[in-house]
């Protein structure tokens, strides 16, 4: 029972931090780790576009019989739009740094 405590304090704790967004990012900091996770509507509608992305390029991988094709149907193509999805992340969202829970977020920014 005291885990299921634990468990819900950090949830408690993330959404607070994601909530803490006067500046409107998209992408807020992981909380733990490096990189970003989506804070507003328009940051999920990017992961969501880009997993649309995925999943169509992983149904024409199907279609491909010859390793060249993979590389010009599937390789390039999911290379491209992860560069893309990491260029939206770090316009429309806070730098990346590594911060390691709630009581390491810089708050001078």
């Amino acid at each position: 029972m005291r885990a299921y405590y634990l468990y819900m304090k950090i949830i408690t704790d993330y959404i607070n931090y994601l909530r803490d967004n006067p500046e409107g990012y998209w992408f807020k900091r992981k909380l733990y780790g490096w990189g970003w996770t989506p804070a507003r509507r328009e940051g999920w509608l990017v992961i969501g576009a880009y997993l649309i992305v995925i999943l169509v390029l992983a149904v024409r991988v199907d279609e491909a019989t010859a390793v060249e094709d993979l590389w010009t149907s599937f390789f390039i193509p999911l290379i491209a739009a992860t560069a893309l999805l990491i260029a939206i992340c770090y316009l429309k969202g806070e730098s990346p740094r590594w911060q390691w829970g709630p009581g390491d977020i810089d708050r001078t920014k």
